[in-house]
């Protein structure tokens, strides 16, 4: 799904989407990243671009490899899911944000299950737009259903002065 707000000279384009999981066929990925990849490139690259999904991928902790998109903070070990989506955010010049704050485990955990403990759940924007993000954090007492918590991204969005 994708909103565009205008807000006063901003134009602001929220992305929320759900990524295949981890036990589908790679056919089924496959056109998951394309039809996104269709929806990025159509926003103009003047306008604010703001993705938040579930992308079933862990990036892991540390950001060897993808120094530009991940921010170093993450949880637990990367997977084919997670290079998916740094390999996305690295292709269209994006950040993975809630990835530039250190966090607990509590604030980094997305979503938990009696077999594991997990970040699934990313906010993605412009390189040039991360400055716009002033934090990332799960609010753990919070659920949004018995597994998941809720997810929040501060941001401050200022106008330029003249």
């Amino acid at each position: 799904m994708t909103i565009k707000l205008v807000v006063g000279r901003f134009t602001l384009n929220i992305i929320s989407a759900y990524a295949p999981q981890v036990g589908l066929d790679e056919e089924v990925k496959m056109c998951f990243w394309e039809d996104l990849d269709e929806v990025v490139v159509s926003i103009s690259s003047i306008e604010k671009l703001f993705i938040g999904e579930d992308f079933n991928g862990h990036i892991g902790s540390i950001s060897r490899g993808y120094d530009e998109v991940h921010g170093g903070f993450g949880f637990g070990d990367r997977n084919g899911g997670g290079v998916s989506l740094l390999d996305f955010a690295k292709a269209f010049g994006l950040v993975i944000v809630n990835s530039s704050f250190p966090k607990k485990e509590e604030h980094l955990v997305t979503f938990y299950s009696s077999m594991a403990a997990t970040q699934i759940d990313y906010f993605l924007l412009r390189k040039d737009d991360k400055g716009l993000c002033k934090d990332c954090k799960i609010i753990s007492s919070e659920n949004l259903t018995t597994q998941r918590k809720l997810f929040v991204m501060d941001l401050e969005i200022r106008r330029k002065k003249k």
